[in-house]
């Protein structure tokens, strides 16, 4: 069974307009499928990439650094002929005024759910986790309310990168935080009492420990997206500044009947499962969702990385997809990052 579940430093590095590598090229529109194919990257630009399926159709989102645009597709191959709306524009000033990113869609007791990260401006110490639901069986149609911000009680501390584990008939928040006084970003997890309010106390699950996860500064664990399979309840994550091309993917694991919350659930990979392939044209590959093709026999990854070297967090970044497999365990086999530009059979049932 494939779950679907859902990044940023103080260097404002995931605005949609920052870029960690000065001035840089502006990859060329993605080759339109054929009956049976498509080639990477599915669009010229998307930080962030996130998608939900429901009812035959993807639902994707991604960093614009602005507002929240949703696009709807009944095939991710065609993503970028997906009817394309923007469903939230922010006031001109206040705390969810700029910096909008990584939003994620969900669908929760009978309802739609946006969660996005913003602040108040002066990039990035005012970054928050912020709340959308909208009651419409369509997303891309309806009204879109403000239920305000995600707050574990009693704090009020710097938080991006919302995402949905649901375990146990409970749900949680997982997100990528600080601790007082430090900009180092670690992630943790913390019990909803309905989609847009937090309770009892946060939990911390990672931090950046290992030397792949600690390239660039600040040091990031950022971006968590939950995977579940096989009775296991994965983490995946990514770690690394975004302005290096070291960006990469970890993961944590746990059994899928284990209390998230209890740190001793989760085993933490030593290893990246995901990283760069600069001969495939992937730099600081990261921030990633998962899909099941329309037929439900694969599982796809989805995910963001530069084309060339040294282009850091800005717009350059593009969102691509490729199949993976499960080991022998039970665990994700991510592989690596395929090539752009090169034809590869759509997913199944497309």
């Amino acid at each position: 069974m494939l779950l679907l579940a859902g990044s940023m430093a103080c260097a404002c590095s995931k605005g949609g307009s920052a870029s960690g590598g000065g001035t840089t090229p502006t990859p060329a529109p993605p080759a339109p499928p054929t009956a049976n194919t498509f080639t990477n990257p599915l669009l010229p630009s998307g930080p962030d990439p996130w998608v939900y399926q429901k009812d035959g159709y993807y639902y994707y989102m991604q960093t614009t650094g602005t507002n929240l645009v949703l696009r709807k597709t009944a095939k991710m191959s065609e993503l970028g002929s997906g009817v394309s709306t923007t469903i939230w524009t922010p006031k001109a000033t206040g705390p969810t005024s700029h910096d909008i990113w990584a939003p994620e869609i969900h669908f929760l007791d009978g309802k739609w759910y946006v969660y996005f990260t913003a602040g108040p401006g002066n990039c990035c110490g005012g970054q928050r986790l912020w709340v959308l639901e909208n009651a419409s069986a369509d997303p891309t149609q309806g009204t879109w309310t403000e239920k305000g911000q995600l707050v574990v009680p009693g704090q009020d501390l710097w938080a991006i990168d919302g995402t949905i584990l649901e375990q146990n008939g409970k749900r949680y928040l997982v997100w990528s935080g600080q601790e007082a006084g430090s900009v180092q970003q670690n992630l943790y997890i913390a019990l909803m009492s309905n989609p847009w309010t937090l309770t009892g106390p946060r939990t911390q699950l990672s931090h950046p420990q290992y030397a792949w996860e600690l390239n660039g500064t600040p040091k990031v664990n950022e971006g968590p997206e939950i995977l579940q399979h096989a009775g296991k309840t994965f983490l995946v994550y990514s770690a690394s500044h975004c302005s290096t091309d070291d960006y990469a993917l970890g993961m944590l694991t746990a059994s899928a009947t284990a209390n998230p919350l209890d740190t001793a659930s989760w085993r933490k990979s030593t290893t990246p499962v995901f990283s760069k392939n600069p001969t495939n044209n992937a730099y600081g590959p990261g921030h990633n969702g998962f899909f099941v093709s329309k037929d439900g026999s694969q599982n796809w990854i989805l995910y963001h990385a530069n084309l060339q070297a040294n282009q850091g967090c800005g717009d350059a970044r593009n969102p691509r997809m490729q199949s993976f497999s499960w080991k022998a365990d039970g665990s994700p086999d991510f592989g690596t990052p395929v090539a752009t530009g090169v034809a590869l059979p759509r997913p199944a049932g497309e």
